[in-house]
């Protein structure tokens, strides 16, 4: 009977596990973001694929690639700094369609012009990624607002499904594409170009998709702090400037205030203009409050907290490693490198990349259940580091099916660290600041990986292509190694940190 009862019970123990129930039970808008991940990172994978063949099919030298890929980047990081700095000023939702909108522009310019300089213009502004991987603000905005809309229980799980639907799409991307291009090019009157050409045609409907889909986004996605009165927003004004505000998002209709009187008031009650209670006896002051927070409201650019920055300084430095090191191996120098290698078919490239990709989904699921039982650093790093030794391996066999093999064992373990470290990160600062945070460290990030694509075309120009994987794999055991010292054992503000600021200030008053 009770053998019975377990078997029964399986499928719904293994859908905890894998974050199905947290999923599913999601918001609407939860939904629709992974969705857009979903379509977006399908035109990156089906793009970065031949991006590069593109490229040199054009008769542009390897160094110029390299070029392209880093001025690329480099743009990218203007873009993006501004974007996510004004997104909960201006709107998410109009940043998201926005960004949707100059994708479609970028698909069409790819697909009729062969320009060099035009082309770069075209990636830049209007969001080509050469890497496969997550480019422009849309990341940033969109992490922010799912850490926005769930709990803290069920965010890494979240996280979790957000990637995988990211590399499903990178992955049915790759495939197609290999193979349509394969298809095309068999026929009479089709070139490489042309055939090429197709798949950005494709990439620049998928960029209507992706406006339709940030259409459907409704107005719980914006920001917060608006939508709270005005006696709520001066205390959480007050408290954010000083850095001290725990994220209780999940509680906030729960939660009672005490205003300057002592009375409770329950915060799911908005009380009317003529009943507010100010925040002090003194009206003038009152009036000067008052004034600064409906100033601090205004304006379009958000305050990170002293102890905040202090965070974000610690993990942009490691994560620039990271990225320093994806930089020098983007998916589309690694689609160069079978290519000039082994002369693997473009059905062939999809069709491993394609594999890669599956499997890397299929791990993201094991990220939040492993992040539960050994916690987010532990997984973050355990997971990466043989995925970092697998990378400097690539090169070392001759032999094509040995080289695969390594490319999709490292893939296994590659990206379990992505759910863990932006679950991490968010709990690491405060919720009204998460956006700008999270847009920064993707900004550098962003330009620590754009010094990588010209090394790259220059070590690949002088046959020493091998290098590139050594170092990349090297420069990321490091970045897991010290993530692993620096983080052990660190709490973030969810998890019971508190702000060393508010710490002293109550260590004094105990004293006194």
């Amino acid at each position: 009977m009770a053998f019975t009862q377990t078997i029964r019970s399986l499928p719904a123990r293994i859908a905890e596990e894998l974050g199905v129930n947290s999923i599913l039970s999601s918001p609407r808008d939860a939904k629709i973001l992974c969705a857009q991940r979903f379509t977006r990172l399908f035109a990156y994978g089906a793009s970065t694929l031949i991006l590069v063949l593109y490229l040199s099919s054009l008769g542009i030298s390897d160094t110029r690639i390299g070029l392209f890929m880093t001025l690329t980047l480099l743009g990218d990081v203007v873009i993006s700094f501004m974007l996510t700095l004004i997104a909960d000023g201006i709107g998410r939702r109009n940043i998201l369609v926005g960004g949707a909108s100059l994708m479609t522009a970028s698909g069409i310019v790819f697909t009729v012009s062969g320009n060099y300089w035009v082309l770069v213009l075209a990636s830049i502004i209007g969001v080509i990624s050469p890497s496969g991987n997550e480019i422009g603000p849309f990341r940033a905005i969109e992490e922010s607002t799912l850490a926005q809309l769930t709990p803290t229980a069920n965010r890494s799980e979240v996280f979790a499904w957000y990637t995988l639907f990211g590399t499903a799409g990178a992955a049915l991307g790759s495939i197609l594409t290999g193979w349509t291009v394969e298809v095309l090019r068999k026929r009479d009157g089709w070139t490489e170009v042309s055939a090429y050409r197709v798949i950005f045609g494709m990439y620049a409907c998928l960029g209507l998709v992706k406006l339709g889909l940030a259409l459907m986004l409704s107005p719980n996605c914006e920001v917060e702090a608006p939508k709270q009165s005005q006696t709520e927003t001066a205390e959480l004004d007050a408290f954010e400037a000083e850095g001290l505000l725990s994220d209780s998002e999940g509680d906030d209709d729960s939660d009672e205030n005490d205003d300057a009187n002592g009375k409770t008031t329950s915060k799911s009650q908005k009380p009317s203009k003529s009943r507010r209670t100010p925040l002090t006896t003194n009206p003038s002051q009152s009036t000067s409050n008052e004034t600064q927070n409906k100033d601090k409201r205004k304006s379009i650019f958000p305050s990170i907290s002293p102890s905040s920055r202090s965070i974000v300084l610690k993990l942009s430095l490691l994560f620039a490693i990271d990225s320093g090191a994806s930089g020098l191996v983007p998916s589309s120098w690694i689609t160069y490198y079978f290519v000039q290698k082994f002369a693997l078919p473009e059905s062939s490239l999809g069709t491993l990349f394609f594999s890669t990709n599956i499997v890397s989904s299929a791990s993201n699921l094991l990220a939040s259940s492993l992040a539960k039982r050994i916690g987010l650093i532990q997984t973050m790093v355990f997971t990466h580091l043989p995925s970092s030794i697998m990378l400097a391996l690539v090169p070392a066999p001759n032999v094509v099916w040995l080289a695969m093999t390594i490319l999709i064992l490292r893939s296994s373990t590659s990206s379990m660290d992505q759910a863990p470290r932006q679950a991490f990160l968010a709990a690491a600062v405060l919720p009204s600041e998460r956006t700008a945070v999270m847009g920064v460290v993707n900004v550098v990030k962003t330009l620590a990986q754009s010094l990588g694509p010209v090394v790259t075309g220059y070590a690949a120009s002088v046959d020493h292509f091998w290098v590139v994987f050594v170092l990349a794999g090297v420069m990321k055991s490091g970045y897991d190694l010290t993530m692993l010292k620096m983080f052990l054992g660190f709490k973030g503000r969810e998890e019971g940190g508190q702000d060393p600021e508010r710490r002293r200030r109550g260590d004094e008053d105990d004293a006194s």
